[in-house]
């Protein structure tokens, strides 16, 4: 989508993103694997990690390749079973009842080490041509993007699907909304004129909930439990994420197929990758194509993703362009990225291709350098894994920082 004006020929036009909940199934499975991920970097930094994760009714299956170097990792290694039946667990699969719960389902586990030849091209360590760097862990093209739609420069769609799919969560934990269960999705939709965000124009909820809401005429949620999602859920998203597009205007869907009872594994199988849009940017930008969870961070599909997303939202932060993607390639085994690439859709202040030597001059774009600028070998990335990996508060989240922009303005003689 190419920024245009605003003034008064702009064009008018809606876009849509969604996100789900934590209970979501894809999304437990994401969970799990990246506590995974956690367990074994956080007893082996050098560990390499790729695990994917399926869930289904009454049964968890761990698969993947894993290498691990010390006794503490070999334990870890040991124990993913508990660990897997914990997360499930904290998200809430407690009950027997919901057709999945961390006490009865079976976990299967396939992991085996990773293949020789990759880890030739990982190491960089020990191949005298690429020197002191670490190659990277695969080929493939990374994406990030920024816009000064909301203070967290993300676009305001997928900003305001994730803090929905949060809030459902924080009622349901909290005990604030009681018949709410694990499984849910939200979706909105913007109508902007131009690049501005004028209006919502829909919100869609879809959230699992136990009998008690059901109405014996219909057999469908009831009016009220409807009218509580909206004002208990969305009506305080919206107020305060971008309190002068509230509307009376706005059309509600709130469970629209009338029942969502059974859900979770139990409703749908899970897996691990399944949702790369709700984990970005809703839609809005480029997409490589790599998932993030269950890769530890030698792996560019999450180390460079992160750091294209930290390079776009310090450019647009600088006021160096109003939206901003960032495109970085990489070839198996080296460790300099291919190409770097710099699209401000028409809103930049300053060159693109003074930007993109800007962006060479300033960041480390290297596997072992984003690592070490990021401190991406912490056990933060169970965390990630649900609710986007952008655009949150979280400290932990060295990506979402904005101290760079001083650099790139002086890096743009600007």
């Amino acid at each position: 989508m190419v920024a245009s004006s605003t003034g008064p020929n702009a064009l008018s036009h809606v876009f849509t993103s969604e996100s789900v909940t934590k209970g979501h199934p894809d999304k437990v499975s994401d969970q799990i694997s990246d506590a995974i991920v956690d367990a074994l970097i956080g007893a082996d930094p050098q560990a390499r990690v790729a695990c994917e994760t399926l869930v289904t009714t009454g049964l968890v299956v761990l698969a993947g390749e894993v290498t691990v170097h010390t006794p503490e990792a070999e334990k870890a290694l040991l124990e993913v079973e508990d660990l897997a039946r914990g997360v499930i667990r904290g998200i809430g699969y407690v009950d027997p009842a919901l057709g999945f719960d961390y006490r009865s389902c079976a976990v299967v586990r396939t992991l085996h080490s990773q293949s020789a030849d990759i880890a030739l091209g990982v190491d960089g360590l020990k191949r005298k041509k690429v020197g002191k760097k670490q190659g990277a862990g695969d080929q493939g093209l990374m994406f990030g993007f920024a816009c000064d739609e909301t203070r967290s420069l993300m676009p305001l769609p997928i900003q305001l699907a994730h803090r929905l799919t949060s809030r459902l969560t924080e009622a349901r934990e909290s005990g604030e909304v009681k018949w709410l269960r694990p499984d849910g999705k939200s979706q909105v939709s913007v109508e902007y004129v131009g690049e501005k965000p004028v209006g919502i124009d829909a919100v869609v909820v879809s959230t699992q909930h136990d009998e008690s809401v059901i109405d014996p005429r219909t057999n469908n949620i009831s009016r009220k439990a409807r009218n509580e999602i909206i004002a208990k859920i969305i009506k305080p998203v919206i107020q305060e994420e971008c309190p002068k597009l509230w509307s009376s205007k706005i059309v509600y869907h709130i469970n629209p197929t009338g029942r969502f009872v059974i859900g979770g594994p139990h409703g749908d199988t899970g897996l691990t990758g399944r949702k790369i849009i709700v984990d970005t940017y809703g839609g809005r930008g480029s997409h490589g194509g790599g998932a993030f969870s269950g890769k530890d961070p030698s792996k560019v599909d999450r180390s460079a993703s992160y750091m294209a997303r930290h390079v776009a939202k310090n450019i647009v932060a600088a006021g160096l362009a109003r939206a901003c993607e960032v495109q970085l390639s990489y070839a198996i085994g080296v460790a300099e990225p291919i190409s770097v690439l710099v699209d401000c859709e028409g809103t930049e202040a300053v060159e693109e291709r003074r930007i993109a030597h800007a962006v060479r001059d300033t960041f480390p774009l290297d596997p072992t350098g984003i690592i070490e600028y990021l401190d991406l070998l912490r056990p933060i990335y169970q965390r990630t894994a649900h609710d986007g990996h952008f655009g949150r508060k979280d400290r932990a989240f060295t990506w979402e920082r904005t101290h760079r922009t001083a650099d790139l303005r002086k890096a743009c003689a600007l």
